[in-house]
């Protein structure tokens, strides 16, 4: 701290008296721009930091852009596609930056702790630092970066909670934690203008409380954790998504048909346990819903029928398939629709009948004879029926 204080000294002297005339950059940053670069090398291939001369003016850097004497944003190494990202550590320096409103680390080989000076960026909007690895937990005095509206960490290796702060930021628009080691629960989000929650593949545990999650989410994936509990009353409150994967899970519970009525654009449940029926709503506007791997049971309700691609294979569903679903089957209207491995009893359709090209039919290991033979995919398995030991009702 003392060599610091010293650096920042001398600093303003030459600079007093005209020794740097092109250094314009406030002592401060200049010195934060030197502890980061220290701490920070080119990935080899990856040339980023051959501009970082420090006897020129830094806001002419790559990735540096500032706004009269201050940094406002900082996107560390080179953004194109393919290209070496950067290796070392994130130097804590980092909260020098006072007017650093963006901070981005490309893909690379950051290791280390997320400094916890960040949460000393007042003015930060946009956090992203994916694909790298990160370790520790995540600061919870970011929370007191209350104008946070992106947090991206995803594909690190982070490790502990999501802290209540973080759910507690007013502004938060975009959330992405997904590909770490992240335990416990998910916090209560109190902003109301969050529309991304991407939590997928980590190692999550316990309920969603309804009110947790705002109605303005438009994007929600909380895939392959251990969440358990009800989704129901949850998802009700979700009225704008355009995206839903709750797959490899353990909720419990039924799905209430109204939220087919949202127009969502993919939808996947896969491989919880969901008990109950799929209750019936208006019509489903959704282009795909993947509702395999569960228990459901029950009926089918021809209001699915409306899917383009669906996947309800591997449940519990009993019943006839409503005609509904053989007359758009029959006009190419549903591209997919795998059944197989339930305990339907029927389907109104010719063995005459032509199946579109375009389209793929499975009905196989039910409580029927498949009427017609369709190609099904290899996990479907060699049997085409299921034992009339395991069926309530059988028809052959």
């Amino acid at each position: 701290m003392m060599r610091f204080t010293k650096l920042l000294w001398c600093l303003m002297f030459l600079l007093r008296f005209g020794f740097f005339t092109e250094a314009i950059l406030d002592p401060v940053d200049f010195l934060a721009l030197q502890a980061i670069r220290k701490s920070l090398d080119d990935m080899p291939g990856s040339k980023f930091f051959e501009s970082w001369d420090f006897t020129s003016d830094p806001c002419g850097f790559a990735g540096v852009y500032c706004d009269g004497d201050k940094v406002i944003s900082l996107n560390l190494g080179d953004p194109r596609a393919g290209s070496p990202g950067l290796s070392g550590r994130i130097d804590p320096a980092i909260g020098k930056l006072s007017a650093l409103t963006e901070l981005s680390i490309v893909p690379g080989r950051i290791m280390g702790a997320l400094p916890a000076t960040i949460s000393q960026l007042k003015d930060l909007r946009f956090l992203a630092i994916s694909r790298n690895f990160i370790s520790g937990e995540i600061p919870a005095s970011i929370g007191e970066v209350r104008g946070l509206r992106t947090l991206d960490l995803s594909y690190n290796q982070l490790t502990g909670t999501i802290s209540p702060s973080i759910g507690s930021l007013p502004e938060l628009s975009n959330l992405i934690l997904c590909h770490n080691h992240l335990t416990g629960s998910i916090p209560p989000f109190l902003s109301q203008t969050l529309t991304r929650i991407d939590l997928k593949r980590n190692s999550l545990t316990g309920s969603i409380s309804p009110a947790s999650l705002p109605p303005s989410l438009q994007y929600l994936s909380l895939a392959w954790n251990q969440l358990t509990g009800p989704v129901d009353h949850v998802l009700l409150r979700l009225n704008q998504l355009n995206y839903l994967d709750l797959s490899l899970n353990r909720f419990t519970g039924t799905i209430p048909g109204r939220i087919f009525a949202f127009p969502i654009t993919n939808l996947q449940l896969q491989r919880n346990f969901f008990y109950g029926l799929i209750q019936p709503a208006n019509q489903v506007t959704i282009p795909t819903v993947d509702l395999s791997y569960n228990r459901f049971s029950g009926g089918i309700s021809p209001l699915l029928s409306s899917v383009e691609n669906l996947y309800l294979n591997s449940n519990r569903f009993t019943g006839e398939v409503p005609a509904s679903f053989v007359e758009r089957l029959l006009s190419a209207s549903i591209q997919t629709l795998y059944l197989q491995h339930n305990f339907l009893t029927g389907i109104q359709i010719s063995p005459a009948a032509e199946i579109p090209v375009s389209s793929s039919l499975c009905l196989q290991y039910n409580c029927m004879v498949p009427p017609l033979q369709t190609p099904c995919p290899l996990k479907a398995g060699p049997q085409k029926t299921r034992p009339t030991t395991q069926c309530s009702e059988w028809r052959g």
